[in-house]
């Protein structure tokens, strides 16, 4: 009885020795996985906003899709200008001398196509649209555009999102649900990543500058 006592306090104490360990490490390692996932995934949304961005350059609107996002990168050109300040003197009938005129003259340089412009040799815009998590590959982010009005001015928007659930489906659901809640200005607010916003004008994320400090 002696020994089957010492067996169980010597099993209870490695338990309860594991539960402290794990409640101790459990976080550091959900937030290491956190940071690696977050980084790769707000990556890939930065080529979404590069891409998006000229694409209402030379179209005038956020494209609503990936398909048409991915065929204007393919298919896509700038048009090259140089701007420059000249002058000219003209007759002013009014004072019966020549007056100047000044005027910006804009020089058509030529084109050059979208996808060198932003990816040069790299494809991997082909891929923006899905998720960059090993085992949730095939899962995708959520992209709308529209025009808002702003000032009496008609606007165009975009938001492209991806919920924290996907991107870090196999952790701690309780440790989860905490950074689904999290409130601060060195966290990703809310339960999702968001890029741009379709209520107001933006092209930023809701990520905190430290990601963009560490592409940097």
């Amino acid at each position: 009885m002696k020994l089957g006592i010492q067996i169980f306090l010597w099993i209870a104490s490695i338990f309860f020795t594991y539960k402290i360990y794990d409640s101790i490490n459990g976080p550091i390692k959900f937030n290491q996985v956190k940071n690696v996932r977050y980084e790769k995934v707000i990556d890939k949304l930065k080529d979404i906003r590069m891409a998006q961005i000229a694409h209402k350059d030379v179209n005038g609107e956020f494209a609503n899709n990936f398909d048409s996002l991915v065929k204007f990168i393919d298919e896509g050109i700038y048009t090259l200008i140089e701007m420059r300040d000249s002058s000219y003197l003209q007759y002013d009938r009014t004072y019966r001398i020549d007056m100047l005129r000044e005027v910006v003259v804009i020089d058509t340089l030529g084109t050059v196509s979208v996808r060198d412009s932003l990816f040069g040799t790299s494809i991997r815009y082909k891929n923006m649209a899905y998720i960059p998590i090993k085992g949730v590959e095939d899962s995708t982010f959520q992209i709308k555009s529209a025009i808002i009005n702003k000032n009496n001015y008609r606007v165009p928007v975009f938001e492209v999102k991806v919920s924290k659930e996907i991107i870090l489906f196999d952790q701690n659901k309780d440790l989860l649900k905490q950074e689904n809640e999290t409130v601060s200005v060195d966290g990703v607010n809310g339960p999702e990543i968001i890029l741009g916003s379709l209520s107001n004008v933006s092209t930023n994320g809701n990520w905190p500058t430290i990601f963009d400090a560490k592409k940097q």
